[in-house]
């Protein structure tokens, strides 16, 4: 029997129009971008709100902070693959269903390895027990506390560990902001309030059941793999296992078995490789108008995929790093064809990585004028700058 097929262009219109990058799919609120994405990457503080515009006709940095921190039906989490999302309430809670606990098991293990190579702290299981009780303690009532507070305040949070000693690298780390990660991968605490502009991350920290009004509703891990995983394919579908593992940052295992308790079916793609899509999303969606896009690093859209050959050609050594970040990425009709960058004078310049064709080239530029007046005085700086970036003037 013959599998079904979706092509590239059809994969790239499913990519345009359900993360809301044309006009005639922007969203209206902040919150309906997140759903869009699942999740908006904010690793990078600025890319949460660069996100939001590139899929809004009308955006302004006071329609995310409300819903983050007035609202809060957006919420910051430590999720996939240790990486910081912005997600809605109902994504959320599958998120840290699902991932929640290996990302916490995780944080655990590594405290515990470096614990026990410091004199400092004979009891490490003790002390990251103690450590975590005292955190929960002192954000009780809706409290809000930032690292630097909590640390002073609670001498449980004091200690710090030498590593790579003689080494160029080498120095001192504190375990007290690890073990608000920890707690944080856990649902047990959030980033609440965020002390810098959205530019810069300064957050304060607060009991997750007080930021939300409620303690979270968390399903068993199996539970939330398989309710992720329909969000991912109804989102990106259709995509390969391996670009769900990457994605979900789990096991083959956990993902097989998630697909096998799905109403899913095996599509092939053209580049003979075996996708998934949910059994009642095979009917094709009507081709999107060619779109000039300017997406931040990494943007959702760009770290959608493991396997990104459809929509970046030959362009991924230019656009990624060798530790595999997405840098600030130009679009032309559903592929990265370029990247963005900002001048001294905040202008927003582009870097093409292939001829486009006068049309494009127009609309590219228009598009990077108008994210330009929007970021008026601004200067998001990259964190995690794409190749492209040396062969720029200056660079």
């Amino acid at each position: 029997m013959n599998r079904p097929a979706i092509s590239t262009e059809q994969r790239r219109a499913r990519l345009l129009r359900r993360h809301r990058l044309v006009a005639d799919e922007y969203a209206d609120t902040p919150e309906q971008v997140a759903e869009a994405v699942i999740g908006l990457h904010a690793t990078t503080p600025s890319t949460v709100f660069l996100s939001a515009w590139a899929r809004m006709e009308a955006f302004e940095v006071a329609d995310l902070e409300r819903a983050l921190y007035t609202d809060r039906t957006l919420v910051k989490q430590l999720a996939m693959r240790r990486t910081l999302f912005v997600f809605p309430r109902p994504a959320l809670v599958d998120a840290v269903s699902a991932v929640g606990p290996r990302v916490a098991a995780s944080e655990r293990t590594n405290m515990l390895r470096d614990l026990r190579r410091s004199e400092d702290f004979p009891d490490p299981e003790g002390w990251i027990v103690q450590a975590r009780a005292a955190v929960a303690g002192a954000l009780t009532g809706g409290r809000c506390a930032s690292s630097t507070e909590l640390r002073n305040e609670l001498p449980e949070l004091s200690g710090s560990i030498h590593y790579g000693a003689g080494r160029s690298w080498g120095g001192v780390t504190s375990m007290g902001p690890r073990v608000l990660s920890h707690m944080c991968a856990s649902g047990a605490i959030v980033r609440g309030p965020n002390d810098g502009n959205w530019l810069r991350s300064r957050p304060r920290w607060t009991s997750m059941s007080d930021w939300l009004g409620a303690p979270l509703e968390l399903t068993d891990v199996a539970g939330g793999h398989r309710a992720l995983i329909e969000r991912w394919l109804r989102r990106f579908g259709p995509g390969t296992e391996t670009d769900i593992v990457w994605w979900l940052g789990s096991t083959k295992t956990a993902v097989r078995k998630a697909l096998s308790e799905l109403e899913v079916v095996e599509v092939d793609l053209d580049d003979e490789s075996v996708g998934y899509v949910m059994a009642d999303d095979l009917e094709p969606l009507e081709p999107a108008p060619p779109t000039a896009l300017l997406l931040p690093e990494l943007d959702p859209t760009l770290m959608g995929w493991k396997q990104r050959d459809w929509y970046l050609g030959p362009h991924g050594s230019h656009l990624f790093d060798s530790n595999g970040n997405g840098g600030q990425t130009v679009w032309w009709d559903g592929r990265a064809v370029g990247g963005w960058y900002q001048r001294a004078d905040g202008s927003v310049g582009v870097h093409m990585l292939e001829k486009v064709g006068r049309p494009a080239a127009k609309a590219i530029r228009e598009r990077a004028d108008e994210l330009s007046s929007w970021l008026g005085d601004a200067r998001p700086k990259p964190g995690y700058p794409a190749p492209f970036h040396k062969v720029l003037p200056g660079g």
